[in-house]
């Protein structure tokens, strides 16, 4: 390989760097040597007997002390994926009037890549086209190893199969832009760097790694904004998918995924994205993106063409050459039209405006002309391009020992337990702070302490019905906190499902970890208004006026909340659905309230287990044993004289003098609730990132 230096006019913020990529007869059609050998390429043999390719990388000072990526030579041959048909039934047929069978086995998985093969390297832009369905996105999962079950064929980088170390070197950018709308340009590649970047690394440099990625993407201008989405007014489209790229492109991948990176996109936002991925192509990685329609500037932009019609291959090889391809099978459009368009049509089968040989539809059996094109392209395919594609570019030479070794030397991400707890619980913090110190939860906890503590004004225990109204208001307490909570923990983990799906798949974080930030977090929500709530209710309707009593009553009411909010997030934990978690929570909740202890105090035999799992039946025990004992008065001016409260009907199924073991149950349940939740979160999401 060949390097030139050249210094630029002006200021010469920039130089450039000409690599010259040697095609050699090995594996890949390919040998790299780098300016600035690193250890990996330090006796790499060059053989140049074959064709030159120049790539031109416009280096910023900026990203000159950047650790440039491994470089991969990507190849898959004959892959092929299927998935279970569940719409499959059991046939039969008669035949002479007995019934046979069919057999499910023949039918019972549908086929959705049907063998595929090609290679790419550094440098060089891989484009998968056809139409919607075709089987574009499910190629790309396979090949970054988000797809291993029902998977045939061969997928190699650098020669070596698909590893954990790998895995860390590739960058998957999703169809839809996966990022948390709260946060700014600037803040979420903070805080992707601070969990991605090697503990090595010290705070100031990566720092700069994130400046230097906004300005290689041009988000200098939106690094403030937020990312915005719903009802949040944030970037736009073309902004937006630039940052999710700059989010894996902070870990340096050497092999970057992209998945309909212009969907969406006007013209012009498409145009700018694809100079960007040149650019990035440029600095050495292998980029491989799916794509259905682009404009003819964007098509000319890709060095490599894999054009897909329903799962099978009908063309493989440069970009530029495809439109002479199909031209050397007479296929030829009538009329001017966008290269891509022309592509589509052939890769469905629509040829109205195309000149097709009219041979191929002589002899034919089906009666539709697009399914004949399809299965005349698809035959030609595997006669002229797929064995030249597996001679040249899938020979028996190996990559250089050197790459295969570097391939697969692990990159060092994973912060320790403390330290990503301390990031992490700052970005879900940042995340939910708006929630947590919402206007309307304010107002609500507000308006109902208020209503509730002018309802019972000064309320008393003197007799038996103004104790059962301060029983009521103690049960209703109970009920508002525990439905409250309830629920505002039930939807938190379906909700971030999404976002915790995609970065437990880039290895971000622990689930633990993340467990431990989000309960902590929501639980300054589930602690600050239940005080606020008690400081307002407590004085206005006439409590015990001691600070045990407040102090014991406030802890009685924060335990409760703290339970609830267990039990939401187990509900939210075991369905992960947001529409079911709550009618789940809401027939729990109904149940627990009919065994609270306060409709119905006397529960047949039959039923009374129900009430032991029902927390809001220990905390209402315990708010009652806080609050009152069973040697003090009332009744005092009645004919009977004065009674004790351990008398009072109200009291039947309580013992106030019994001490505050319902504590101990409900800390245990609030503990059990979490462990659960974590559990069915680590089964629910690591089933979803294999």
């Amino acid at each position: 390989m060949e390097i030139r230096r050249e210094d630029g006019d002006g200021d010469g913020d920039s130089q450039e760097i000409s690599l010259q990529i040697a095609a050699a007869s090995n594996s890949f059609g390919h040998s790299i040597e780098l300016m600035s050998k690193p250890p990996y390429l330090t006796n790499t043999n060059i053989n140049n007997n074959n064709r030159f390719s120049h790539i031109d990388i416009l280096v910023d000072h900026s990203t000159m002390n950047r650790d440039r990526p491994v470089p991969i030579f990507l190849k898959f041959e004959d892959v092929e994926y299927k998935v279970r048909n569940h719409a499959v039934s059991r046939l039969k047929k008669t035949v002479s009037k007995v019934a046979i069978q069919v057999s499910e086995s023949q039918d019972r998985y549908k086929k959705i890549l049907k063998g595929m093969t090609g290679s790419i390297g550094p440098g060089e832009i891989l484009a998968l086209m056809g139409p919607s369905g075709s089987g574009k996105t499910t190629l790309l999962k396979v090949i970054g190893g988000r797809l291993s079950d029902n998977v045939k064929g061969k997928v190699t980088y650098n020669d070596v199969g698909y590893n954990s170390a790998i895995k860390r070197r590739i960058g998957f950018v999703t169809q839809d832009d996966v990022l948390f709308p709260q946060l700014t340009v600037e803040e979420t590649l903070v805080y992707s760097a601070l969990l991605r970047l090697p503990s090595n690394m010290s705070l100031q440099q990566k720092h700069q790694r994130v400046e230097a990625t906004l300005k290689d993407l041009g988000l200098e201008r939106c690094r403030n904004t937020k990312i915005g989405g719903g009802f949040i007014k944030g970037i736009s489209g073309g902004e937006r998918k630039r940052t999710s790229i700059g989010h894996e492109i902070l870990v340096d991948p050497s092999l970057l995924l992209l998945d309909e990176p212009t969907s969406g996109l006007d013209s012009s936002s498409a145009n700018r994205l694809l100079l960007t991925l040149h650019g990035l192509a440029k600095a050495g990685r292998t980029i491989i993106t799916t794509i259905h329609q682009p404009s003819s500037r964007i098509f000319h932009t890709f060095d490599k063409l894999l054009l897909i019609s329903e799962g099978y291959p009908i063309y493989y090889g440069k970009a530029i050459d495809s439109m002479d391809y199909f031209s050397s099978l007479r296929f030829i459009p009538d009329i001017p039209m966008n290269p891509a368009e022309f592509l589509l049509d052939l890769a469905t089968g629509q040829v109205n405006d195309i000149s097709i040989p009219e041979d191929i539809l002589e002899h034919q059996e089906s009666n539709d002309p697009s399914k004949v094109v399809i299965k005349h392209l698809q035959l030609k395919y595997k006669t002229l391009q797929e064995p030249k594609e597996k001679e040249e570019n899938h020979g028996a030479m190996k990559a250089p020992e050197n790459l295969q070794v570097a391939i697969q030397a692990k990159k060092e991400y994973t912060l320790s337990w403390i330290d990503q707890f301390m990031i992490l619980s700052k970005r879900t913090f940042k995340t939910r702070c708006k929630d947590y110190f919402d206007k309307v939860r304010l107002i609500q906890a507000l308006g109902v302490a208020v209503l509730l503590g002018l309802l019972w004004w000064k309320s008393s225990t003197h007799t038996e019905a103004q104790l059962r109204d301060q029983v009521g208001l103690m049960f209703y307490i109970c009920i508002f906190w525990t439905s409250s909570c309830i629920f505002g923990a039930v939807y938190v983990f379906p909700f971030e499902k999404i976002y915790l799906v995609k970065e437990r798949k880039a290895d971000m974080y622990r689930l633990s970890v993340y467990y431990a930030c989000s309960t902590l977090c929501d639980m300054i929500a589930h602690v600050f208004y239940p005080t606020f709530f008690m400081f307002i209710v407590y004085f206005m309707a006439g409590f015990e006026k001691t600070l045990t009593a407040f102090s014991l009553t406030l802890l009685s009411v924060l335990l409760i909340a703290i339970t609830s909010q267990g039990a939401g997030e187990l509900f939210g934990a075991a369905i992960m659905s947001i529409q079911k978690s709550g009618v789940v929570a809401s027939l729990i909740l109904m149940m627990f309230l009919l065994t609270g202890g306060y409709y119905v105090q006397h529960i047949p035999v039959f039923m009374r287990w129900l009430k032991y799992l029902s927390f809001m039946y220990y905390g209402f025990r315990l708010l009652l044993k806080v609050q009152y004992s069973g040697d003090e008065l009332y009744e005092c001016e009645s004919f009977g004289g004065c009674r004790t409260l351990q008398s009072s009907p109200s009291f039947d199924t309580v013992n106030l003098e019994g001490g505050l073991k319902e504590a101990w149950v409900l800390l245990a349940m609030a503990l059990t609730f979490r462990l659960l939740a974590y559990l069915c979160l680590r089964s629910k999401i690591e089933a979803s990132t294999l």
